[in-house]
C-alpha cells in the first residue's frame, strides 16, 4: 500500500512493515527516505544487513535464498534490493512475487527503484509493491520550482537557521533543481550565518551557482509561460554543453503534440479525449499545465510554431541561414506567449 513521504517518520516509530519500496528519481529525497528506514531497523534490533544490486545477470535466486535462510546468530535482518533500471525482467518478477507472497520472518526488505512510469506501474510486480498489504510503497516526487522556496525554508529551519524571503529566493535561484546542492549549501550556511540569520549578503558570499538545468525542466517552463525562466534554462543548458538538436527534439515533440491536440479540439473533440488519444497520452497530473499552454495559441498558430521548429532543424543541419540558438530562444519565447516583432 502507498505511504506518503510526509508520513514516514511517524510510521517508523511503530512496528515495521515486512517490505518497503522507495521509488523516484530525486536522489537526495530517495536517499534520505532509505536512510530513515535503515535507522529505524537499527533502532529496532535489525543488526544484520545484506545488499543486492539487481543489475545485468543478477542471480535472483539469491533473494529467495536470503529470505529462506536463517541468520547465523538468529538476529533480525535488513535486506536491501536495488533495481537501478526499474526493470526486474521475467526472473526478477517471479522472484519478487514469490518473496512478497511469503515475506521472511524477522526481516525487512528495502527495495530501491527509479521512478516507475505508467506502463511499469501496470506490471504484476509493480502492482504487488504498490497494492500489496505487506508492502509500504513510497513514491518520491521531485520538488518543482514553485515548491522549492518552501522546501529550502523548511531545511533552513531544520538546520536552526532563519532567512528572509529575498535570501530564500536567491538560494532557490542558485541551486534550482539540484536538491543535493541546496542541502550542501545549507550546511555551509550553518557555519557562516551569524546568530542563525541568513541574509542576502550571506547567500551571495557563500552559495555557488549550482543550478541544474535539464531539457524537461525547460519544457515545463515554456508550458507554464515563464519566459525569463525559460531563457535562463536555455542558456544554462547551452553552458552545460547540451547540443541544440537535443533541445530542439524535446521542444518540437511538445509542439507537435500540442498542435495535434489543438487541431482536434478546434474540430469539437473534448480536451480530455484529445489528451487520452495523444501519443504518448497526457497523464492527469500534467493536463492542467498543457491546458494552460493550449490557451495561448490557436490551432493555426500551433501549426506555424511547428514550422518554426522545422526551420531551426534546417539551421542546425546547415540547410538554412541563421543561428539555431537564436531560433530556439525565439521558439521558447513564443511558446511562453510572447509576441515577437517581425
Amino acid at each position: 500500500m502507498k505511504l506518503q513521504p510526509a508520513q514516514l517518520t511517524k510510521h517508523l516509530q511503530g512496528p515495521l512493515a515486512p517490505v518497503y519500496a522507495v521509488s523516484g528519481d530525486e536522489h537526495l529525497l530517495c536517499q534520505e527516505a532509505c536512510d530513515a528506514i535503515r535507522a529505524a531497523t537499527r533502532a529496532q534490533g535489525f543488526s544484520e544487513r545484506q545488499v543486492f544490486n539487481a543489475e545485468a545477470n543478477f542471480d535472483w535466486s539469491q533473494l529467495i535464498e536470503a529470505g529462506a535462510s536463517l541468520s547465523l546468530f538468529a538476529e533480525k535482518r535488513l535486506l536491501e534490493l536495488r533495481i537501478p533500471n526499474g526493470k526486474p525482467g521475467d526472473k526478477g518478477t517471479a522472484a519478487l512475487l514469490e518473496y512478497l507472497a511469503r515475506p521472511a520472518e524477522d526481516t525487512v526488505l528495502l527495495i530501491s527503484l527509479p521512478k516507475l512510469d505508467g506502463s511499469a506501474q501496470k506490471t504484476k510486480w509493480a502492482k504487488a509493491l504498490i497494492e500489496g498489504p505487506q508492502v509500504q510503497f513510497l513514491q518520491i516526487w521531485p520538488v518543482d520550482a514553485a515548491q522549492l522556496p518552501q522546501w529550502i525554508r523548511q531545511r533552513l529551519s531544520q538546520a536552526g537557521l532563519a532567512a528572509n524571503q529575498e535570501a530564500v529566493e536567491l538560494i532557490a535561484a542558485r541551486v534550482e533543481g539540484n536538491l543535493l546542492a541546496a542541502a550542501q549549501e545549507i550546511e555551509k550556511l550553518k557555519l557562516l550565518a551569524e546568530d542563525g540569520q541568513v541574509t542576502v549578503d550571506t547567500v551571495q558570499a557563500a552559495v555557488a551557482d549550482s543550478a541544474r538545468y535539464d531539457v524537461f525542466g525547460l519544457i515545463d517552463a515554456v508550458l507554464n509561460g515563464h519566459a525569463v525562466h525559460a531563457l535562463r534554462m536555455l542558456d544554462g543548458l547551452r553552458g552545460e554543453g547540451v547540443e541544440a538538436p537535443v533541445i530542439l527534439w524535446a521542444l518540437a515533440r511538445e509542439v507537435r503534440t500540442l498542435a495535434n491536440i489543438a487541431q482536434q479540439h478546434s474540430q469539437g473533440i473534448p480536451l480530455d479525449r484529445a489528451f487520452s488519444q495523444a501519443r504518448p497520452p497526457i497523464w492527469d497530473k500534467r493536463r492542467p499545465l498543457v491546458t494552460k499552454a493550449l490557451q495561448r495559441h490557436s490551432a493555426a498558430r500551433w501549426g506555424r510554431l511547428l514550422i518554426d521548429a522545422q526551420r531551426i532543424d534546417a539551421q542546425i543541419k546547415g540547410q538554412a541561414e541563421g543561428d539555431p540558438w537564436v531560433g530556439l530562444s525565439s521558439l521558447c519565447l513564443q511558446l511562453c506567449g510572447q509576441r515577437l516583432g517581425a
